[in-house]
């Protein structure tokens, strides 16, 4: 019986050992795992800050050139300003020759009555 229990044991700690063995090489596998996913984590990381880089350029390059635009349009107030007289003044010019046609309508219904029924 004596010779029985060092066998046992020595298949307990072969049965141990390969439990162990096995734990071991799942708990590397997760690890493994868990590091692959945290690197391509970071290299989207990566990716993703170049691309915000390329907007962020864009965006400051955007920002320019609506400052541009606005010098520019500066510029152009006094032209609208000078469009909106002369709007005014048309609109003005629009009502008086309104007005002289009417009156010359008038005077030419007064001509024509004139020659259709002469003063005796």
């Amino acid at each position: 019986m004596a010779d029985k229990e060092p066998e046992v044991q020595d298949d307990l700690a072969e049965s141990l050992n390969d439990l162990f063995t096995s734990l071991s090489s799942m708990v590397k596998s997760e690890l493994q795992g868990t590091n692959n996913v945290l690197e391509l984590l970071e290299k989207m990381n990566l990716r993703v800050a170049q691309e915000y880089k390329g907007f962020g350029d864009v965006a400051s390059g955007l920002s320019v050139f609506v400052e541009q635009l606005k010098n520019k349009s500066g510029n152009f107030d006094e032209y609208v300003q000078q469009i909106d007289a002369i709007e005014q003044q048309v609109t003005e010019f629009e009502a008086v020759i309104s007005v002289l046609d009417r009156y010359v309508s008038l005077l030419e219904s007064k001509v024509q009555s004139v020659y259709q029924h002469p003063p005796p």
